[in-house]
């Protein structure tokens, strides 16, 4: 639709740019219309389909009026106004006054930069139990307590066990008829009631039976439980504590599960913690656990982290940086991205003054910039301000957004068409990518499995057989060479 048809409606337009600083876009897009209809020198013998009030379009009354929406006439629309691919035009002398910016579409790289907060806790995987082998009764205990620190071996208490002293006896009595066999076996049995070989070594050492065994923490770590006092009874299978190793501690961390899912076991980690201003620890990530937080939408991810001198405490809080190499990515500004709630558009500036609303698919962010995975093609212009007074103009006159997949072409290269679409990596190298790829409808192409060229070989990196991409490609006379490509995540 040209917007510069006579002078009323470049008055008109004018107005439009006031009206949207204002908020008042549809007031601004009305008087477009209003001056097709009022103005002599427009042809206005179209034949008039239905009004319509701008601010709710989606209404057609089927005659002229005042909107029951708003205080202002019905625009009437025409059928010479229908859906069209051509785009928005609009006076090349006329952009500056309405604040249109236009930039292209860039090469860039992207770091997979993300902050979280996580806590720190014990590693579940370093749990010691000490249980009673036998039924007995506590004599001695060592002063312990849950939350204190010991070392390997630490005593925990003395346990008097007749069981095992009636067991010992017999044994010495068999072991002094020198009957090998007889040994053998009451050594065998002594082993089987849960004695310590180096209790029966220090029986036949000392040739008594000793009745009174020593528990010991099998490994260091903190005490976390503690059941034993003094004078009380214990059964065979009883816990009399439990242990917890402190060489490594967990460090969990809380992601929204929107970019959870850029993360993977073996990724390296960086954390500071507020007990050590200034310190940065590494670590990578152990795990990314199968359950999401319902009431904060985020994942646990679990870092297993080294604690040398036992200095990091389970309930320490931590911010965590989850590092990544920088991957090359096509960018565009952030701000120029217009998100309707179904789709994500962006204003194509096209040659002669068009305009067309493309549709496209964003990836991450970073800074001011945004990864565009699928829709756009390196060097395309696109529209960064004043975008919204043009997209709105293109709604009411039915002009189609430019689907994704569809061929774009980009300037300053020999209008090389890209094409795009999905596949599955079968075999990748530095310069060429076999893909099983989807139907791509603009060549008539079926779904397939072909070798590709690779344009960069950065393209290749961090992609590995299997993984499922997003690419577009050309068919230069080398043949068919891939120009960039992502990988598709959550599938």
């Amino acid at each position: 639709m040209n917007l510069d048809l006579s002078p009323r409606v470049k008055l008109g337009l004018v107005a439009a740019a006031i009206a949207l600083a204002a908020g008042g876009v549809g007031y601004g897009i009305a008087t477009l219309s209003h001056d097709r209809a009022a103005d002599p020198g427009t042809d206005a013998s179209g034949k008039i389909l239905y009004w319509y009030d701008p601010m709710v379009p989606s209404q057609h009354f089927d005659k002229p009026g005042k909107s029951p929406f708003m205080d202002m006439q019905l625009v009437p629309k025409y059928a010479d106004e229908g859906p069209s691919e051509a785009g928005v035009t609009i006076d090349p002398a006329r952009t500056q006054s309405l604040g249109l910016r236009v930039v292209e579409a860039r090469m860039g790289s992207l770091g997979s930069s993300l902050t979280a907060t996580g806590t720190i806790d014990f590693n579940q995987r370093d749990v010691a139990i000490v249980q009673a082998r036998a039924s007995g009764f506590v004599q001695r205990v060592y002063g312990r307590a849950p939350g204190d620190v010991m070392g390997a071996g630490a005593p925990l208490a003395d346990l008097l066990v007749p069981e095992w002293a009636g067991a010992q006896a017999e044994y010495l009595a068999v072991r002094r008829t020198g009957d090998a066999a007889l040994t053998r076996a009451a050594r065998q049995r002594l082993a089987l009631l849960g004695i310590p070989s180096g209790t029966i070594a220090a029986v036949e050492r000392g040739e008594r039976p000793n009745n009174v065994i020593t528990v010991s923490a099998p490994t260091g770590g903190v005490i976390k439980t503690l059941g034993v006092r003094a004078g009380m009874t214990v059964a065979a299978g009883q816990t009399l504590a439990e242990i917890n190793g402190l060489g490594t501690v967990w460090l969990n961390a809380a992601v929204p599960e929107a970019v959870a899912g850029s993360l993977r076991p073996g990724q390296s980690v960086q954390a500071t913690l507020a007990a050590f201003p200034g310190e940065i620890l590494t670590g990578r990530v152990s795990a990314v656990l199968p359950e999401t937080q319902t009431d904060s939408r985020t994942l646990t991810v679990r870092i297993e982290l080294p604690n040398r001198g036992g200095r990091l405490r389970p309930g320490m809080f931590a911010t965590v940086s989850f590092g990544g190499s920088a991957q090359p990515a096509l960018l565009v500004p952030s701000e120029a991205l217009i998100r309707t709630g179904k789709r994500t558009l962006v204003m194509l500036a096209l040659d002669k003054g068009r305009y067309r609303p493309a549709e496209v698919q964003p990836g991450r962010e970073s800074g001011d910039d945004t990864e565009i995975l699928a829709g756009l093609s390196e060097g395309e212009k696109i529209v960064v301000s004043g975008q919204f007074l043009i997209d709105s103009e293109a709604s009411l006159s039915g002009v189609e957004a430019r689907p994704i997949g569809a061929p774009s072409a980009t300037p300053g290269k020999s209008a090389s068409t890209l094409y795009e679409t999905t596949g599955k990596i079968e075999q990748i190298t530095a310069q060429s990518v076999t893909l099983s790829h989807e139907p791509v409808p603009a060549l008539d192409w079926p779904a397939m499995t072909m070798t590709f060229q690779l344009a960069n070989p950065a393209l290749a990196r961090d992609l590995k057989t299997g993984d499922r991409v997003r690419f577009g490609f050309d068919r230069p006379p080398a043949g068919p060479t891939v120009r960039r490509m992502s990988k598709v995540t959550g599938q």
